[in-house]
């Protein structure tokens, strides 16, 4: 079948927008119609998320999201309402779309929603003048797409912008004019993401910050060396040490800077920056200002120690089983198709590959699909945690996937689809300070922020250092948060 050509104005003023139905075959049940929807949708999605930032991101994905629960929502539930009724579902529907896409927008991040539902209402009102409908399709679509915005807050709960809600205590640290007394080092390997107008870090770090020492490493350069130079070096004069880059490139500096007591600039310049966020540090700038003004505050640090043996802190997570490999396919997935249908499918691919681990944990034996071990408590409750509001609650945040109850795989994967999780059998939480664990059979591996490993010896306790490290976070946060 072939495509009906669109023309275009030639005079003067702005060119009319073409009606995106009429280049799409005709099909039943207005099927041109709710591909033209999509394709709408899914280019504003498309324009917020090519910003580049991490909120608008987040908003583009529910939003798009919604539209989708909307779409199906209508198709499912009013269908039988309208064919009662003779009238046809197109008005209802593009308008539950357009009320979707603005709702969970505005749901995710206000700031963009007020620029999207203009527009959204501008299309609603531009399509009623066009059709003769019923006013009741006007209050039975931005029902059904108010409704779709919040009910994906239930699977994907709403993260605030600034995840450190709770102020953290405030801790004296050298204030660095220019930078002078702060030594960084810079993996430029990390997936860089930061936000700054520079295409490079280290350019960018060394003109915003004239004064420090700015080490960029190279290939085959040992990254815990360089850092553990950097710090000695901020130690004598009396300075500190500056990191930049993902999450394993921070795990590695806060533990040099946490023994030998140096204060640490962490600057976000990884694929997901976790620890970075959740202290408050946003973006470059946010620390390059506190790191001039002297502004830092405390934060604990997890660890995983071998009784009479080696340690290992983490700044975000711990886990054991499957959870990292569902971490990785998660995070390949939800920039494509959203952080929850991400999760979904990870899950479901992991648990069908993966086999439960044999631990002992406190003294009791356990077969568990996963455990978790957060370095403070995280948000939301469930199986999906994000974010945390506070770094120097001396808690670690448990949660263990019990792979000994009666269709274990099945029942989670239910409880996540449907939401119900935390109220699940499956799934046990406690926040504790400390925790024993022992491998019962075999050599299962565990992961820490990101990194994996074993345990030669099979037994490992996990605690807390409580406000162990310094680390510079701008002081306005705290009076925004309040």
């Amino acid at each position: 079948m072939r495509r009906r050509r669109t023309g275009r104005r030639t005079g003067a003023g702005a060119a009319r927008l073409p009606d995106l139905g009429a280049v799409l075959p005709a099909g039943p049940s207005g099927w041109r119609r709710t591909v033209a929807g999509g394709l709408l949708w899914g280019g504003a999605a498309a324009a917020l998320g090519a910003s580049g930032d991490r909120t608008a991101r987040r908003a583009a994905l529910r939003g798009i999201g919604t539209v989708a629960i909307a779409s199906a929502v209508t198709r499912a539930v009013a269908r039988p309402a309208v064919r009662r009724s003779g009238q046809p579902l197109d008005a209802a529907g593009r308008i539950a779309s357009a009320a979707a896409f603005a709702a969970g927008v505005l749901l995710e991040a206000p700031r963009y929603g007020l620029f999207v539902v203009p527009g959204a209402a501008a299309l609603t009102a531009a399509r009623l003048r066009a059709e003769v409908r019923r006013p009741g399709d006007v209050a039975v679509g931005m029902s059904i797409g108010a409704g779709a915005a919040a009910l994906t807050a239930r699977w994907w709960p709403v993260k605030p912008e600034a995840a450190a809600a709770a102020a953290p205590p405030r801790r004296p640290a050298p204030a660095l004019p220019g930078g002078a007394g702060l030594y960084i080092v810079v993996n430029p390997s990390s997936g860089l993401s930061w936000s700054a107008d520079s295409p490079d870090a280290g350019e960018y770090l060394r003109t915003a910050l004239p004064k420090a020492d700015v080490t960029v490493a190279r290939q085959g350069q040992d990254l815990a060396e360089l850092l553990e130079e950097a710090a000695r070096r901020a130690k004598e004069h009396g300075g500190a040490l500056g990191a930049c880059g993902g999450d394993g490139t921070i795990n590695a500096a806060t533990e040099i800077a946490a023994r030998l007591g140096v204060p640490l600039a962490v600057f976000p310049g990884g694929t997901f920056n976790h620890f970075a966020v959740d202290l408050g540090n946003q973006s470059m700038e946010d620390v390059v200002g506190a790191v001039q003004a002297g502004e830092a505050v405390v934060a604990d640090l997890g660890r995983a120690r071998v009784p009479g043996g080696p340690e290992q802190v983490f700044l975000n997570t711990f886990s054991l089983g499957v959870y990292s490999e569902l971490v990785g396919a998660r995070e390949k997935l939800e920039e494509r198709i959203g952080k929850w249908p991400a999760l979904v499918v990870g899950l479901a691919g992991v648990l069908a590959k993966g086999s439960p681990v044999h631990v002992s944990v406190n003294g009791r034996p356990k077969r568990l699909w996963l455990l978790f071990a957060g370095n403070g408590i995280y948000h939301p409750a469930g199986f999906a945690p994000t974010y945390r509001t506070q770094l120097d609650d001396g808690l670690l945040d448990v949660r263990a996937v019990d792979a000994g109850t009666p269709l274990a795989r099945t029942r989670l994967l239910l409880a996540v689809l449907t939401g119900t999780l935390h109220n699940s059998r499956v799934l046990t939480t406690a926040q504790v300070r400390s925790l024993r664990l022992e491998a019962l059979h075999g050599d299962p591996q565990f992961s820490y922020d990101g990194e994996v490993t074993r345990v030669a010896s099979g037994r490992l306790v996990l605690d807390k250092l409580t406000r162990a490290v310094t680390l510079y976070r701008p002081a306005e946060k705290d009076q925004w948060l309040r």
